[in-house]
C-alpha cells in the first residue's frame, strides 16, 4: 500500500507523484506534494501598532514617506481613505488625495 495521501477532491487512494506534484488518474486533480488536508490560512493585515486591517478602512501615515520617481513626499498625519490589502512587500493599494494610486507598506500606517 502506498504511504502518499488521498486525493483531497475524489478521496481516491491511486494517487501518484509527478515531479513536485501528487496527480489523481481517477479525477485528473494536481496538488501540491507538501500540501495538507487543512484549510489555507487567512493573513491578517495589521498596522504599525498591531490593530487588524480590512478592506475599506481608513489609515493615517505615520512617517513622512517619499514618492518613488518624484520629489515629493507624503507628510506624517496625511489621512487615506478606502484601502484595499493585497499581498506582496506593499499590502495596501489606495488613492492618496493629490497624489493618485499608490502602494503602501501597513508598517507605516495606523488605523484611523
Amino acid at each position: 500500500m502506498s504511504d502518499l495521501p488521498a486525493c483531497p477532491q475524489c478521496q481516491s487512494t491511486l494517487t501518484y507523484p509527478d515531479g513536485a506534484l501528487l496527480v489523481c488518474p481517477e479525477c485528473g486533480h494536481e496538488w501540491a506534494a507538501n500540501a495538507t488536508a487543512e484549510p489555507d490560512v487567512v493573513r491578517v493585515w495589521k498596522d504599525a501598532h498591531g490593530n487588524p486591517l480590512q478592506d475599506g478602512d481608513s489609515v493615517t501615515l505615520i512617517k513622512d514617506l517619499k514618492v518613488k520617481g518624484s520629489s515629493a513626499v507624503i507628510k506624517v498625519g496625511t489621512k487615506v481613505k478606502n484601502i484595499r490589502l493585497i499581498e506582496g512587500d506593499h499590502d495596501i493599494d489606495c488613492k492618496i488625495e493629490g497624489f493618485g494610486a499608490m502602494q503602501l507598506k501597513s508598517e507605516y500606517i495606523k488605523k484611523a
